[in-house]
């Protein structure tokens, strides 16, 4: 079992195992839709685990705008508001990767982003207006939040390259750099 967790662990993106532009070319061609109904017990995990995070930046869309509202700072407001932009970047690019796979965009309810957030709004609720108090705290949550994302970006990433989506792992690789 430790031998499989290894070769699981040290997947390599295509790039990287050494195949040359023809047939990286010659590869681009192929079909990487997941047939419905049809779906391994590891594609329907990858579905899922799209969907999580379809319906995590979603939310953090929903909730942004909000959160940099109840910044002191102008330079906070500022990273919120470009955050916001960025998110919005991530779902249009989830999006393409439901289409590569022939799925239709749909988010799964996502209890751990949903409590992150809830964590921002109590922060919000619980600080006073205009104090730094609540900028540090509203920071901590954003990095929750990053750390999630980077989390979730990461293993979807390792999931494709394991079952060569290829051109959904490198869209997935985008939003994780």
């Amino acid at each position: 079992m430790k031998e499989n967790q290894q070769n699981e662990t040290n997947v390599q993106s295509p790039s990287k195992r050494g195949l040359t532009n023809k047939e990286e070319q010659q590869d681009s061609g192929r079909s990487e839709k997941i047939q419905e109904g049809k779906e391994s017990l590891l594609e329907k995990f990858f579905i899922s685990q799209l969907q999580d995070i379809y319906y995590a930046e979603q939310q953090l869309v929903k909730a942004l705008p909000e959160i940099a509202k109840a910044c002191t700072t102008e330079e906070l407001e500022d990273a919120f508001n470009d955050h916001l932009a960025q998110t919005e970047r991530h779902v249009k690019r989830l999006e393409k990767v439901f289409n590569i796979i022939g799925k239709e965009a749909e988010g799964r309810q996502c209890d751990a982003m949903d409590g992150l957030l809830k964590e921002a709004k109590s922060i919000i609720a619980e600080t006073k207006k205009g104090s730094m108090t609540r900028d540090a705290a509203l920071i901590i949550a954003a990095q929750k939040v990053e750390h999630y994302e980077i989390a979730s970006y990461g293993g979807l990433v390792q999931l494709a390259v394991t079952m060569d989506l290829r051109r959904a792992a490198d869209l997935l690789d985008k939003t994780l750099n």
